[in-house]
């Protein structure tokens, strides 16, 4: 389990976070107001803190109006075989060859 790359992602989100935040001229007040959480909710996320809720951070993302960036985290995966069926179905099938 890699939980050195997992701290480093939180830390590089939050730090990512508070360039978006800054850039939208917000404080950490107005930001947090905004979530609907505290301003040390907003620090942590900030610092890359591992507690804090996935829905806090979704809330963040769409107001921030990235939201789309994570739809596609855990879609399922199409194989290879799923993709040939598709393409099968879409061709065109004669009528067999029955004698009258």
């Amino acid at each position: 389990m890699e939980i050195d790359r997992v701290n480093e992602l939180l830390c590089e989100l939050g730090r990512r976070l508070r360039t978006a935040r800054i850039e939208r001229n917000d404080t950490m007040e107005v930001f947090a107001q905004r979530l609907g959480v505290s301003v040390g909710t907003v620090r942590a996320m900030e610092r890359g803190a591992p507690t804090v809720q996935i829905g806090a951070w979704l809330n963040a993302l769409w107001i921030l109006n990235q939201l789309d960036t994570i739809t596609h985290v855990l879609e399922p995966k199409e194989s290879l075989l799923d993709r040939i069926r598709a393409q099968e179905k879409g061709l065109r099938k004669r009528a067999s060859r029955r004698p009258p």
